[in-house]
C-alpha cells in the first residue's frame, strides 16, 4: 500500500528529495514512439521549460533533472526557511504567478486598506500559500498538470498523461545525494539516448557544462557551494569540478560488454562520501532498483524514521552494504 506523502517528507531530517513521474502505461508520450514512428520529442522541452520556471517561483531548488522518453527524474531541495522569511506581499505575488489571483489579493498588493474580516481571511490564505510554495506535492502537481493539458490538447483527447502519484525518495546524507544526482544525470547515457553528458539533452548536467565553459553556474539550478564547512552558504555540499569529473568518469565505466570499474584515480567527492568504486557503480546504475523509499546511512535512517513515527525501516540492508 502506498505511503502517505506526509509520512515520506521530513524537512527536519533532510531537505533533499528524489522525485520520479512516469507516463501512463509507460507509453512513449514524451519521446519517439517506436511503434507509430511519431515523434513527441518536443514535449521534453515542455517539461524542462515548465520545471525551471516553477523553480523561480517556488521556494524549491532544482539540484538535478533528466527528462526521459516516458518519465522524469528530479532531485529537489526544499528551502522552507526562505518561505518563512518572505513577507506576505512577496508570497502573494509569487503565488499569483502560478494561479489567478482574487480581487482581495489584488487590493492588498495595491496597498488598499482591508477590513478586519478581510484581514482574517487574507492571513489564512497567505499562510496556505506560504506552505504551498515549500511543498513538493504542489510543485509536482503544477508541473504535471500543465504538461497534461498541453499534451491532451495536442492529441485532441482527454484522460491521464502521468501516473496518479509521483514517487519520492528522501536523500538523507551527502553520500545518497551524490549518488542520486549522478544516477539522474547519467540516465540518458544508460538509456543510449546520448553518448556524453554534454550531448544529454534536457538534463541538468548539460546545463551545468554549458555554463561551466564560461566559468559560471546556471542561475536556474542550485549552485555547488563546495565542501561542507562550519559557515556553509546555501548550495550543494560538493565542488562543481569534482562532481562533473565524477559523472564523466562514471559514464565511461557504464558499459554492457564489460563490468565497469574506476581506476586508481578516485575523485575527491567519491573519497569524501566514503563509497567504494564497485558500490558507486551499482548506485549510479540501479539507484531506484536498489532503493525503494528513503535513502541514507543507517544513522540517518534512524532519525528520519523516528521523526515520522515509522517502525519499518526500508533499505536498511542495502544502505548498510552500499553506503556505510
Amino acid at each position: 500500500m502506498a505511503i502517505a506523502r506526509k509520512r515520506q517528507i521530513s524537512l527536519v531530517d533532510t531537505k533533499y528529495y528524489h522525485c520520479i513521474s512516469r507516463c501512463v502505461r509507460r507509453a512513449f508520450l514524451c519521446g519517439e514512439d517506436c511503434f507509430t514512428g511519431k515523434s513527441y520529442e518536443h514535449r521534453r522541452g515542455w517539461v524542462e521549460e515548465k520545471l525551471l520556471s516553477l523553480a523561480k517561483v517556488f521556494c524549491i531548488d532544482v539540484c538535478a533533472y533528466a527528462v526521459m522518453s516516458n518519465h522524469t527524474h528530479l532531485v529537489l531541495y526544499v528551502d522552507d526557511k526562505k518561505a518563512k522569511r518572505l513577507n506576505d506581499k512577496a508570497i502573494v505575488i509569487r503565488w499569483h504567478k502560478l494561479c489567478k489571483g482574487t480581487v482581495l489579493k489584488q487590493r492588498y498588493i495595491q496597498s488598499e486598506k482591508l477590513s478586519k474580516a478581510e484581514l482574517i481571511f487574507f492571513n489564512q490564505t497567505v499562510k496556505q500559500y506560504r506552505e504551498r510554495l515549500a511543498s513538493i506535492s504542489w510543485f509536482m502537481r503544477l508541473l504535471n498538470e500543465d504538461i497534461t493539458r498541453k499534451a491532451n490538447k495536442e492529441d485532441n483527447c482527454t484522460g491521464l498523461f502521468w501516473e496518479g502519484r509521483f514517487k519520492s525518495q528522501a536523500l538523507l546524507d551527502e553520500a545518497s545525494l551524490a549518488a542520486c544526482m549522478a544516477y539522474v544525470d547519467l540516465n540518458p547515457i544508460r538509456a543510449r539516448m546520448a553518448n556524453t553528458p554534454e550531448e544529454s539533452s534536457h538534463t541538468s548536467v548539460q546545463k551545468r557544462l554549458e555554463s561551466a565553459k564560461d566559468g559560471k553556474q546556471p542561475k536556474h539550478l542550485m549552485r555547488f557551494a563546495g565542501m561542507s564547512r562550519q559557515h556553509m552558504p546555501k548550495g550543494l555540499p560538493f565542488e562543481l569540478k569534482s562532481y562533473l569529473d565524477l559523472v564523466e568518469l562514471t559514464g565511461r565505466c557504464i558499459r554492457e560488454d564489460k563490468r565497469g570499474y574506476i581506476d586508481n584515480t578516485h575523485s575527491r567527492l567519491l573519497e569524501r562520501a566514503n563509497i567504494s568504486a564497485d558500490n558507486w557503480l551499482k548506485l549510479t546504475t540501479h539507484f531506484t532498483r536498489v532503493f525503494d523509499g528513503a535513502v541514507g546511512r543507517p544513522t540517518s535512517q534512524e532519525g528520519y524514521c523516528e521523526d515520522l513515527n515509522r517502525k519499518r525501516r526500508a533499505n536498511v540492508s542495502n544502505c548498510e552494504k552500499l553506503l556505510a
